[in-house]
């Protein structure tokens, strides 16, 4: 018998058809708490994870206590009402402001989970309890999003370095009075690999790190981390739900990883937000199904919910310092998704966290797409100070203000908060744009400054950025739509790019950058008839190369110059005439004051390449 092979689509429809019939005679736990949006201090001073009430908790969670030495913690006392007593470490965070207590062994799902201990405050102790409920997690499948493959004319090649294939980048405007700095972008489910890519200000490619097939990257910016520039980003798989499941990267400016943040307590990262504080941490978001009893709001009695959360994680140690869900402070019916059609193979994601902020005063600005809504959430508590958009605004929007599935809300130095507003998906709006918000805490007022859209109207029902650059301009990512542009203060277009149809970049950015690569320069080598021959050169993610110097001669070591042309692109060819070509050929990478940054391998046969 011929065997039958399924589609990820067709898997999924099985699966859903299979998990609503056995699922009709059950009843799934509650997964929200008795009272919404409670306090996580405990004690006055120690902000705990899981949150008291909470019925959400991983079954490998640690026990986070944020806000004081660990040496002030003492008596951990951990029960499981079903696994009973649980030994663990009290492990603590490299910055000495708190620990986690890790346990030794999972807890089980749906068991309650008691947690005691003391804190010591000047000559006397303060008792700290917290109780929490372990979630029934939901193994739904992760097939990854589909790819677009387009023609092989979509994808860039270089025979220097034919294992990059990068989708081709076209530039359809450019003013001289764009900002200075690359384009850093991260293409994915299209033509060609991909990968995290900067591009140069005209749009060239300067370096390309291809991922494996049915991954992705997301998120590729300049940060700082240990006083020094960074580039970051999140790789993994893009589900077809979403969301991602990953983890978080962090090279220095040769390229070579200096970190890897992981989420903790059993989760994987998602793509949606990777930040670093100044305090040596990093806030990432997670996605994580779980069953839920959703028949309160029009749901069935036995499905599943996506809870987004917030971590913020100990880039020294790895440990989680604090973790905020979704479920423990919004309510399920601010959603504008519906549950009636959850189940077990596609939650009911009401939330769906896209991005957060750390303000300079320590909290934190969240955007959430399924409730339209922007929220300040109070840094030591975790209690939402107040909501823009939505449902339940805390605000009198005024007009032109209001925002639907919007992403990347940014805290602007004059206090004023950009948003990239999607307007869709279901189309609210008729265009994507960015919007500049002031927010009047006194007033409860939102009005807008300012507002940037694309001619011809540009409609993203997923994903984006707005970021404001340094002189004043601005630069947007158009997410789902394959575009990223440069606006000046006043809304005029200044670039404009895009890649081939069926590519996707989360988000789009536009930094200054100086890459030195740890890997030597490549170069390929063809004999072409009568005696002479072409070198590629290429270096990938040098940004300071000006112009290459081609050596030849009888060996590695008696290598002569035999021309130097001008850097053209990611890749430059270099006519050698007849007579002038050694048995060797190397090349030299030069700066802008003749200053040689750097040389491939000697190549000994024609047609081969080297380098890195």
């Amino acid at each position: 018998m011929r065997a039958l092979i399924l589609g990820p689509a067709a898997t999924l429809l099985l699966l859903a058809t299979a998990s609503a019939g056995s699922a009709a005679s059950q009843t799934a736990p509650t997964c929200t708490p008795v009272t919404i949006n409670n306090s996580a201090v405990l004690a006055g001073s120690v902000t705990v994870s899981p949150l008291p009430g909470s019925r959400d908790a991983s079954p490998q969670t640690q026990i986070s206590f944020l806000g004081v030495s660990a040496a002030k913690l003492s008596g951990i006392d951990v029960r499981g009402s079903r696994t009973g007593f649980h030994a663990g470490r009290l492990l603590p965070y490299s910055q000495g402001n708190g620990a986690s207590f890790v346990p030794a062994r999972p807890f089980a799902e749906g068991e309650q989970v008691t947690v005691r201990g003391r804190l010591q405050a000047g000559r006397s102790a303060k008792a700290l309890f917290d109780r929490f409920a372990v979630a029934n997690e939901d193994p739904i499948s992760f097939a990854p999003e589909l790819i677009h493959p387009g023609s092989p004319s979509e994808a860039q090649s270089f025979l220097s370095r034919r294992d990059l294939q990068p989708p081709v980048v076209t530039v359809s405007a450019r003013s001289a009075a764009a900002a200075p700095g690359d384009e850093f972008v991260a293409p994915y489910t299209g033509p060609g690999q991909a990968g995290p890519m900067i591009l140069d200000q005209a749009g060239g490619l300067l370096w390309f790190k291809p991922v494996h097939t049915h991954t992705s990257a997301a998120n590729l910016r300049v940060q700082e981390y240990q006083q020094r520039p960074v580039l970051t980003w999140w790789q993994g798989v893009a589900s077809v739900h979403g969301f991602g499941r990953g983890e978080d990267v962090i090279d220095d400016s040769s390229y070579t990883e200096i970190a890897r943040v992981r989420a903790g307590n059993g989760y994987q990262a998602d793509l949606h937000e990777f930040e670093l504080t100044p305090r040596g941490t990093a806030l990432i978001t997670v996605f994580v199904p779980i069953l839920c009893n959703l028949s309160s709001i029009g749901g069935a009695a036995y499905t599943a919910v996506t809870d987004g959360m917030i971590q913020e994680i100990d880039i020294g140690t790895g440990l989680v310092e604090r973790e905020w869900t979704s479920l423990d402070h919004v309510p399920l019916s601010d959603s504008y998704e519906s549950p009636r059609h959850s189940t077990t193979t596609w939650p009911f994601d009401f939330f769906h966290v896209n991005s957060i902020d750390f303000e300079r005063d320590g909290s934190l600005l969240a955007s959430a797409r399924n409730t339209r809504t922007i929220y300040d959430i109070d840094g030591r508590s975790g209690q939402i100070a107040w909501r823009i958009g939505g449902k339940r605004s805390s605000f009198a929007m005024g007009p032109g203000t209001g925002l639907a599935y919007q992403h990347d809300p940014r805290e602007l130095p004059d206090g004023t908060i950009s948003v990239f507003d999607n307007g869709a998906s279901p189309a609210v709006h008729s265009q994507s744009r960015g919007v500049v918000l002031s927010v009047d805490l006194q007033r409860k007022a939102v009005r807008r400054v300012s507002q940037i859209v694309h001619t011809p109207p540009l409609l993203a029902e997923s994903q984006g950025n707005m970021q404001a650059l340094p002189n004043g301009d601005w630069f947007v990512g158009w997410g789902q739509v394959p575009q990223f542009s440069e606006f000046g203060a006043g809304g005029e277009l200044l670039f404009d790019a895009r890649f081939p149809r069926g590519t996707q970049s989360y988000r789009s950015y536009r930094f200054p950058w100086a890459g030195m690569p740890a890997h030597a320069p490549s170069l390929a080598f063809q004999a072409t008839a009568g005696g002479g021959g072409v070198a590629y050169a290429s270096w990938n993610g040098a940004t300071l190369v000006d112009s290459w110097r081609v050596l030849t001669g009888a060996g590695p070591s008696a290598l002569s110059a035999a021309a130097q042309v001008a850097r053209s692109g990611f890749e430059t060819a270099i006519t050698l005439p007849a007579g002038t070509i050694g048995p060797y050929v190397s090349v030299q990478a030069i700066d802008t004051t003749g200053r040689v940054l750097g040389a491939s391998p000697a190549v000994s046969e024609p047609g081969l390449a080297s380098g890195g």
